[in-house]
Formats: structure tokens, sequence, C-alpha cells
């Protein structure tokens, strides 16, 4: 997982915010819950950087399948739910809660569960104004054959930056951190509940530590719609709460030099650096009831 530094990441995003104007009291409540958002205008480089950090849904649904996790389909959240989702807000923290379930639902080549969230995803992203970016024909056909796994990451991945791209242009950058924060939490969840029932799986353990990074960017991007957008300063303070179960996790980086090594005859640069993550049973359970909480509030 290629991790940002930190400190870069808030000098482009408040490089993005320089020129950001804050709306009256009027345009504040016009915005609660409308399609655009006044607030900053955060780069597509942030966003991108952020997404590349983030692990696929179908990364972690094949550390899933690896393990020797069986399919699980009452980890998800239903298609049926989609009519309680009536506000921009809550269709986008769902289209990316839907994207990591669709994930799953391939991994375990679950055909007609995937077709069923990909009918949903249609339906939120119509809602949003986005379903153009949606080929649901080209993605159900790749979702039929696991063999097409890099390409279905590949057009999820391209998918999501002309989507980003768009909601640039159209001043909605705000549906693009929520759909990357709900696709995470859906993630977060899924890993969780399976690593609390299986304790000795030490991988599942480590990769809920590692998102202990990924946490501190999303909430930083959450910070910046907090006084322009109530539903975000509420997701704010939840993801918050998250936060603070991670505390007391530590990632300790070991850095080795790279090095240089010819694979199918070309030269690539090998990272040896290495990150120890320090993570208890404990803490899996205490982030898993936070994860749990907030989730609920999202779907339901």
């Amino acid at each position: 997982m290629r991790i940002l530094s930190f400190s870069l990441l808030l000098i482009l995003i408040i490089s993005a915010c320089d020129s950001s104007k804050k709306p009256d009291e009027k345009a504040f409540l016009e915005s609660l819950d409308s399609t655009k958002i006044e607030g900053p205008a955060i780069s597509e480089e942030v966003i991108s950087s952020i997404i590349q950090q983030i692990p696929s849904p179908l990364e972690i649904s094949v550390l899933l399948r690896e393990s020797g996790t069986k399919y699980d389909k009452s980890l998800l959240n239903s298609p049926d739910n989609i009519s309680k989702y009536n506000s921009n807000y809550r269709k986008a923290l769902n289209l990316g809660i839907y994207g990591t379930d669709l994930g799953y639902t391939n991994i375990y080549e679950q055909n007609q569960d995937g077709l069923d969230y990909m009918t949903a995803i249609k339906e939120l992203a119509d809602g949003l104004s986005i379903g153009q970016f949606f080929d649901i024909e080209t993605i159900g056909r790749l979702a039929t054959n696991s063999k097409n796994l890099d390409s279905l990451l590949l057009i999820t991945t391209q998918n999501f930056n002309s989507i980003n791209h768009y909601l640039q242009e159209q001043n909605r950058a705000n549906l693009s951190v929520l759909l990357l924060t709900g696709g995470w939490l859906e993630a977060m969840h899924i890993t969780c509940q399976v690593s609390a029932k299986d304790p000795s799986n030490k991988e599942l353990q480590e990769k809920i530590g590692e998102q202990k990074i990924i946490l501190e960017n999303i909430v930083l991007l959450l910070s910046f719609y907090q006084e322009v957008d109530k539903n975000m300063a509420s997701l704010l303070e939840d993801m918050q709460k998250l936060q603070e179960q991670y505390e007391s996790i530590k990632i300790i980086k070991t850095y080795k030099e790279s090095t240089f090594e010819i694979v199918d005859g070309v030269m690539v640069i090998k990272d040896n650096s290495s990150s120890e993550i320090q993570i208890t049973q404990e803490n899996v359970n205490n982030i898993k009831d936070v994860v749990n909480s907030i989730r609920k509030k999202v779907i339901s």
C-alpha cells in the first residue's frame, strides 16, 4: 500500500483551498442537502492520492477469500434498503458502500447477488446524475469471470477518476469524499467482522491497523466541510471517535534503501522498506464496535 506523507497531503489541500469562499447564511441553509456544496475545492490530485492508498474493496475481498473465509451475505448492506436513501448525502455514502459490497460478491462469484447490487448502484448513481459513468453491461460481463479481476480493478479505478473529475467541474467534490468514505467504511466493517471471528488471522489484524493513516486522511477531508454541511460535520465527529480507537495502535516504519531488479525484461524499483503494525485483538474488537455504530447510522 502506498502511503503519502501526511504533511504533503495537508499542503496540497491547503493550496487547493486558498481561493475558496465561505457561503453566507442563506447559501448555507440552502446547501445542507444540495447537490452542490459551497466549500473548499479539493484538488483532483489530493483525492486521487487517497484513492491510491485505500485498499480496493476487491483487494480486501481477495484477502478474505484466500484466508478461507466463506461468503456471508449477511455482512452486506441489502439492496432492498435503497428506498431509504432519499438525500444526496445518503445516496453518495451508500453508493460507496454498495460498491464495496459488489466487489465482495464478485470475488466469491455470487453472480445473482452481484446483479442486485449493480442495479442498486445504477439507481443511486442516476439519482446523483453520475449514472453515465457506470457501464453496467461491461462491469457485469467482467464480474462473472474472476479471471478478469485486473480488468475490473482498472475499470473501477478509471470510473472513479472520471467521476471525481466530473464532480470537481460541477462543484460537487463533497460527493467524491462521501463515495470514498462509504466504500472504505464498508470494507472496514466486513474485515473487522471477519477478523473478530478469526483472531488467529494476523494478516487481517494488520490490514485493519494499516487503516490508521487512511483514516487520518479521510478525517482531514471531511473537516473541510464541517462548517458548510451539517451531515458531513456529524460524520466527521463519528470518524474522530473511530480515530480515538486507533491512538494505541503503532505503525513502525523500517527504512531500507530501494534496489533495482529486472521483471519481464523491464527494470523496476523495489521498495525494501517494511512496516510493523502493533495491534491487539482488543483493538480490533473496539474498532469493530465503533465502525458498526457508524455504519448503522449510514445505512438505516
